[in-house]
């Protein structure tokens, strides 16, 4: 069974950066892709970035030029840094991974428990 522990997030001012991180425990051969969301109070979860089984790269527009993803392969995370960092940016950060965890193709996908991140002066 696979178990996710997010870290990385916290109070920042406003062009302040953060960087949040993934890191899953149990048996894994190796990350298939990565999305990070968030859901801010009274909206929806909505994507931020995301790297896919190809390789490719993706972000919500709103985070072009100030989010970026960082591949570690040898630990199987895809940390999300946050550089300049907006009040609008305040919300609770979800990881999404999807793990190859067996040797026959078995994946696994899941959530991390949400971290908060709150951008204020």
């Amino acid at each position: 069974q696979v178990q996710l522990a997010e870290s990385g997030g916290g109070l920042v001012q406003p062009g302040g950066s953060l960087r949040l991180s993934c890191v899953p425990s149990g048996s894994i051969f190796s990350i298939n892709d990565m999305g990070w969301y968030r859901q801010a109070p009274g909206k929806q979860r909505e994507l931020v970035a995301e790297l896919t089984r190809d390789g490719v790269t993706n972000y919500a527009d709103s985070v072009k030029g100030r989010f970026s993803l960082y591949t570690d392969n040898a630990k199987n995370t895809v940390d999300l840094r946050m550089n300049n960092l907006r009040q609008e940016d305040t919300a609770v950060y979800y990881c999404n991974p999807e793990f190859l965890i067996g040797s026959d193709g078995t994946t696994w996908n899941g959530w991390g428990q949400g971290i908060q991140v709150t951008v204020s002066s």
